[in-house]
């Protein structure tokens, strides 16, 4: 476990919105559910924007915080000061909680600056295509191989449909 895997978790529209005013732009009762299983146990790595659009610390979780604020101070969570700071946290966080996962939980700035870095994305593809402000990286097919898919039927408190989708990096291990 001295390198756990980077995985990112995000629901993107069809044309790539992940966000609006610093919140999500749908309800999906569903993927809520989901993303809580799927983060469970984990340290998560996230921008100050998505840690103020969450407003606390998640249960069950801990959350390395990404900002260039000196100042800012995120009770319940880590502070890093770069990526590269959330990462060595975020490493001795899964060491501590016995996980070999740690999640890249956006925003769109934090997804983009560790993609490269990212072994596995957890994505949930909305069937919408609506306006917003914050966008999931373009992915390339060389680089990224669908290894699941699943479409769930869509629930009562579900505003869309959807499916869940694992993306592998292409050359990675296969996960188990």
């Amino acid at each position: 476990m001295d390198h756990p895997k980077l995985v990112a978790v995000v629901a993107r529209a069809q044309n790539g919105v992940i966000g609006v005013g610093n919140g999500l732009p749908w309800r999906l009762s569903t993927d809520l559910k989901r993303y809580k299983t799927r983060t469970w146990g984990r340290p998560m790595i996230m921008g100050r924007r998505t840690w103020d659009s969450i407003g606390r610390p998640l249960p069950g979780r801990e959350s390395v915080v990404v900002t260039r604020r000196a100042d800012f101070a995120a009770p319940g969570a880590h502070v890093a000061s770069s990526l590269a700071e959330s990462v060595e946290i975020a490493r001795r966080l899964a060491r501590e909680m016995g996980s070999n996962e740690i999640i890249v939980a956006g925003g769109e700035e934090i997804y983009r600056g560790l993609l490269d870095r990212t072994d596995m994305i957890e994505l949930t593809e909305v069937a919408l295509a609506i306006p917003g402000d914050a966008h999931f990286p373009a992915l390339s097919p060389a680089d990224w191989e669908e290894i699941a898919r699943e479409a769930p039927p869509r629930g009562e408190r579900d505003e869309a449909d959807f499916a869940f989708v694992t993306l592998q990096r292409r050359g990675a291990e296969k996960a188990l």
